[in-house]
């Protein structure tokens, strides 16, 4: 379908925001500017140092990255594992242990006046461990210290999980649900947000795909390449922008983020996965090779499957298959660093049932018996990025560091029907983000910055349902945090502003302010409470402005609103953690109030066969909570017991909202002896009754689970094998965030097996 440009619409006039621009920008960065007036006396420094040491072998790991925080400090270990920080002020730091593919290692020391301190570290495939995120406030913390509810997967953990697509691979999650029109095409959703509102980057700069636009569009990342997966629940606006008012997934492959000292010689990884019920092959390998000053990478694999089954028989038209690599190199001094680097992934899909969809749609008003046998649709990426990223430490004054990151993205896709491209979608974007980093100074350290995007939107073929878009973006930002003896507290803000330039259509533009505070308070030993406010705000999407026409991917013909205005949320977010050596808990809770919450309604008519949606707008309530409890039975068992709720409805109607995940439940056993670990699972979901009314119920389930590890560690090198049995019970289920789940069921059972060799 050709885009037909509707009755002209009258452009809502904005005022000139110069002076607000003027006033936020001095408020922005006074956060960061007026928070450092503070003296900072000499004191005698000290020495830190230590061995880091790889288990159960108990054998010295060398070539492992030691990063000192706060001060951003970086150390290499040598041949015998030894490692040291001279020249140390006295404070308290963590000191956080990084090898690739393996679990961060961490620990908290505090060093003195002159004082000579001995920290020695050991890498350890335990089930309850410290991990070190980024992604949260954007500087190295212990996920403990986070005030955002944080979960961080890393690449052992994502062993047994189904790699074909990154929601497959995060879903059962706290708090993280599937959205999906086929294996290939699944999404994460955090805590009920989903499109727009959930913002996926890699090494935090967004992606360039279209995945938020349709069910039926993937990701371009590929699980079997990752060092380390964020998930960031509830708004983090301040730093990513508007469009992480639901939450940010984070996919990492350290290189542009770890690396500011660089080890010396090759270490690398090789990683196999071969699965039943799907025909699941693929694998993956990567090296780093360092000399002198300078860092060479390069990593790449693929994937394939076929198509799944289920209880009730084959899912046709569900197949992946998919390649990727990437290839970069680094210099890395004393205070400067530089990387550069290049990635493709291309794949390609199938979208089952969305044949039979088009076809309906087509035969819509055709006499009756007549009908064509149903076309396969699939649908072809490729994704080409360029990322240059550089920085200088020690600037002076109060601060310690500059990072500067550019990322060139070209992401295309096409719509095949019977392997004849339909429709092609052409999004490229360039994003430029500027980072100071400041110096920790009598407890108050954070960062401020400037981000831009500038983005060219193009569709063309038979399905076109928007003009070509140009988008450009800008915001500035500050995050500080104050840390206390009894108390932490972070705030901060962040001025966007998003400008839609549309071919035949008046533009839009919108600017807004988001802001956050937050207070860490301990209660006891190893017990914390921490709560959080935010306002933040959303410009409207560019399908919700300017969307007309049949969208199979979400089922409706939609019919979008160039006079939206932007969303604004405002909303707490509370947190009591408990972590000891015998067991940890936290329990987090959330509510989400959002003014202006756009969302398809349906008008009660068909067009084409579709149903009739417009994007309309009203206040709207999201509620919910995550609780987790880990607790050690034995020194080798240990219990493991989660469950997640959101309720999300319109207000004051009270009607709910569309593919909201239900209640779910999780438990499991971590049995550890040596190298050898057992971990099977239950996982629970009970029927979805409050639905939205398009949607129709799905029942509740029970999934039975168990996979098996074995590590064995070498000198130089560690073997992982996992064996996984999924869905042992063979249960007919259904998943409520998909598009076809009354078509087609979830996976049945089948075994997954994946092998790892790591090198260093």
């Amino acid at each position: 379908m050709n885009y037909a440009c509707p009755s002209p619409w009258v452009s809502r006039s904005t005022r000139p925001c110069s002076r607000r621009l003027s006033a936020s920008f001095f408020y922005v960065f006074g956060l960061a500017l007026l928070a450092h007036a503070f003296a900072f006396g000499a004191q005698p420094s000290g020495t830190l140092r230590g061995r880091v040491i790889l288990q159960p072998a108990g054998t010295p790991a060398h070539g492992v990255t030691v990063k000192l925080v706060p001060g951003n400090r970086s150390s290499v270990t040598d041949e015998t594992g030894t490692y040291e920080f001279s020249e140390v002020l006295p404070g308290r730091y963590t000191v956080i242990a990084h090898l690739e593919r393996l679990p961060d290692v961490t620990r908290t020391v505090e060093i003195g006046p002159g004082a000579m301190v001995t920290l020695d570290l050991e890498f350890t495939l335990s089930p309850i461990r410290e991990q070190i995120i980024v992604t949260a406030s954007g500087r190295e913390e212990a996920l403990a210290e986070a005030f955002h509810a944080v979960t961080s997967l890393d690449a052992t953990d994502l062993l047994g999980k189904n790699t074909t697509s990154l929601g497959e691979a995060l879903e059962y999650q706290p708090g993280i649900a599937k959205r999906s029109f086929g294996p290939g095409s699944s999404r994460p959703v955090i805590r009920g947000f989903d499109g727009d509102r959930v913002l996926i980057l890699q090494d935090g700069i967004r992606t360039g795909s279209l995945s938020s636009q349709s069910g039926e569009h993937g990701e371009p990342i590929d699980p079997l390449g990752l060092d380390t997966v964020e998930i960031v629940k509830g708004p983090a606006t301040l730093l990513y922008g508007s469009n992480a008012l639901g939450g940010v997934i984070n996919v990492i492959t350290r290189h542009h983020q770890i690396h500011q000292h660089p080890h010396r010689g090759l270490r690398g990884y090789m990683t196999g996965v071969g699965g039943s019920t799907n025909d699941q092959a693929g694998g993956s390998v990567g090296f780093e090779y360092g000399f002198s000053r300078w860092l060479v990478w390069g990593n790449g694999g693929g994937q394939r499957t076929r198509d799944y089954r289920t209880p009730l028989g084959r899912i046709p038209n569900s197949e992946t298959r998919g390649g990727n690599g990437t290839g970069g190199f680094g210099r890395y001094s004393e205070r400067t660093f530089l990387s550069l680097s290049y990635g493709y992934d291309v794949r390609r899909y199938g979208v089952p049932f969305a044949g039979q969809l088009h076809a309906e749609h087509e035969d819509h008003g055709e006499e009756e018996g007549h009908h064509e046998t149903a076309p396969f649709v699939d649908l072809k990426m490729r994704r080409h990025n360029v990322r240059a990223s550089g920085g200088v430490r020690d600037l002076g004054a109060f601060l310690d560091r500059l990072q500067v990151f550019f990322d060139y993205t070209d992401y295309q896709h096409r719509e095949l029907e019977d392997g004849a491209p339909t429709t092609v979608f052409e999004n490229r974007q360039i994003v430029s983000r500027i980072v100071f980093d400041e110096r920790p100074r009598r407890g108050l350290s954070g960062s401020f910055g400037l981000w831009f995007l500038h983005r060219q939107y193009e569709a063309s073929g038979e399905e076109v349902l928007a003009p070509p878009v140009t988008q450009r973006a800008f915001a500035l930002f500050a995050l500080q945090q104050l840390d206390l003896r009894r108390l932490a507290i972070q705030f901060g803000g962040r001025l966007e502003y998003n400008g839609y330039d549309p071919v035949g259509l008046p533009s839009r533009s919108f600017t807004g302010f988001s802001g956050a505070a937050g207070m860490r308070l301990p209660l006891w030993e190893g017990g914390t409470f921490v709560l959080n406010y935010t306002h933040s705000f959303r410009a409207p999407a560019l399908e919700e402005l300017y969307n007309r026409g049949p969208h199979i991917g979400n089922l409706a013909f939609e019919i979008g609103d160039p006079t939206l205005r932007r969303e604004r949320a405002d909303g707490l977010d509370l947190s009591v953690r408990h972590r000891s050596d015998r067991w940890r808990a936290e329990a987090n809770a959330y509510y989400y109030r959002l003014t202006d919450f756009i969302f398809p309604a349906p008008t009660g008519e068909f067009r084409d066969g579709l149903r009739e949606i417009v994007f309309r707008q009203a206040d709207s309530r999201f509620v919910g909570t995550e609780l987790g409890l880990d607790l050690a039975l034995h020194r080798q068992v240990w219990l493991n017991l989660g469950l997640d709720a959101v309720d999300a409805k319109l207000r004051p109607s009270g009607t709910p909202l569309p593919r909201i995940p239900p209640v779910r439940g999780r438990a499991s056993l971590d049995v550890r002896v040596k190298g050898f670990t057992l971990a099977p699972e239950v996982i629970l979901a009970r029927a979805q009754n409050d639905i939205f009314p398009t949607e129709t119920r799905t029942p509740g389930y029970a999934v039975f689970n168990v996979r098996a590890t074995y590590t064995f560690v070498q000198s130089h090198v560690l073997h992982i094998f996992s064996l996984t049995g999924f869905n042992l019970g063979n249960r007919l289920y259904r998943n409520h965030l998909s598009f076809i789940k009354d078509l087609a069921p979830e996976i049945g059972r089948g075994v997954r097996l994946t092998y790892t060799l790591r090198f260093f």
